[in-house]
């Protein structure tokens, strides 16, 4: 009778073990029992900073490897700062980038010393696809491989990355559409988002930019930014399958900050008032001459940056920039003439000015608007009184 209950007693041991064991291995991923690579692959996103350089965020892969006891973040956003003519190369757009590679913990010390967020989205893949991965990261950082020329808009820290995975997984891997079919965002609209609290970095960014930022972004495009390519591989598959995990915050960062006031705008206002009162106020003729001189010597400074930024540069971003039609390089010599008869002259710019507004109108290339119209206001009094004068010596 012993026997007998011993024996059932094992058999319904056995049963329930080999119940535990099949939901067990039906409740694990699909792919679970192929991974033997003992790596773990993840996707770093890290938040907005004070600095200038710190405005969109910053983005990395994070690969565990448990067999070698190595943590080690891959990270394409690196330059060496103390390269032989280094400001005249960034300048340029010829400053070279890399792909550097460090430990986990380096990595999380600098983001948790200057209080940004740190988000990571674990991927859930095979062996051989982290392998992959991997494998690229490793080749990617060769030497001969890991140095390109940055560009902020086509070719960044997060276009980088956002290239390594349908290169390493193929073509089957298909990240989420993170704007809708039918938008309209450029990458103007998109930056200035970014910019909504630092007015002066905004608008002088919005003034050297031209029109190739006003394209209208593909889903492919947005994601230059590493918010957007967070999200697009929150909803990425391969296979159909989905591949990230759930966004896990490691360092929440510093608390969001409101937008202050728009110092732009006021200077400019200031501008437009003391230059339209000198000009019309006869008692304060000398406050016109001044204003008319620094407007003209301003805007002409700007023209003349924007065609060294245009066809000095590699920067695509500064190419075909129409806010020259305003911002007319000429006016560097118009600020300082002793006469400033010339109404052809004056003619041209109100033209050139109202081309520009249609250029704006048209969405061929967006202008600061909100900021500039007081200063775009002063100048076609300027030009008014430029062609005034030189009617009156005719």
């Amino acid at each position: 009778m012993i026997k007998k209950l011993t024996l059932l007693l094992l058999i319904a041991c056995s049963f329930f073990t080999t119940i535990a064991q099949t939901d067990t291995v039906a409740a694990a991923p699909a792919d679970s029992a192929a991974d033997n690579s003992h790596l773990r692959v993840s996707l770093l996103t890290c938040g907005v900073g004070d600095e200038i350089y710190e405005t969109f965020g910053h983005t990395a892969i994070r690969i565990t490897d448990s067999v070698n006891g190595t943590d080690i973040v891959y990270n394409y956003g690196t330059f060496d700062g103390y390269e032989e003519n280094f400001q005249m190369k960034f300048m340029r757009g010829k400053l070279l980038y890399y792909v550097s590679f460090y430990p986990y913990e380096s990595f999380l010390a600098e983001y948790t010393s200057a209080k940004r967020s740190v988000q990571e989205q674990l991927l859930h893949i095979t062996g051989p696809q982290k392998e992959a991965i991997y494998s690229f990261l490793k080749n990617n950082a060769r030497e001969e491989y890991r140095y390109y020329k940055y560009d902020f808009f086509f070719d960044n820290c997060a276009t980088r990355i956002r290239d390594v995975f349908p290169f390493a997984l193929g073509s089957k891997f298909k990240y989420a559409r993170v704007v809708p079919e039918d938008s309209r965002l450029t990458f103007r609209q998109i930056i200035n988002e970014y910019f909504y609290r630092v007015h002066w970095q905004r608008v002088g960014v919005n003034i050297l930019l031209g029109s190739p930022i006003d394209r209208v972004m593909t889903n492919a495009d947005i994601m230059f930014l590493p918010d957007y390519l967070r999200d697009g591989m929150a909803g990425a598959t391969l296979k159909g399958k989905k591949v990230a995990g759930d966004v896990t915050l490691i360092i929440p960062g510093s608390e969001h900050k409101p937008a202050g006031i728009n110092q732009p705008l006021i200077v400019m206002l200031l501008v437009a008032l003391l230059t339209i009162t000198g000009l019309l106020v006869p008692s304060l003729k000398g406050l016109g001459k001044t204003m008319t001189t620094i407007v003209l010597f301003v805007t002409g400074l700007l023209g003349t940056l924007m065609l060294v930024m245009w066809f000095g540069t590699d920067h695509q971003g500064c190419h075909n920039n129409w806010n020259i039609l305003w911002a007319l390089p000429t006016n560097l010599v118009m600020a300082f003439a002793s006469k400033r008869k010339k109404g052809g002259y004056a003619v041209t710019g109100i033209v050139l000015i109202i081309v520009a507004l249609i250029l704006h109108l048209l969405r061929i290339q967006q202008m600061a608007l909100y900021e500039l119209w007081p200063l775009l206001l002063s100048l076609l009094f300027i030009y008014g009184m430029i062609y005034k004068q030189g009617k009156s010596n005719t």
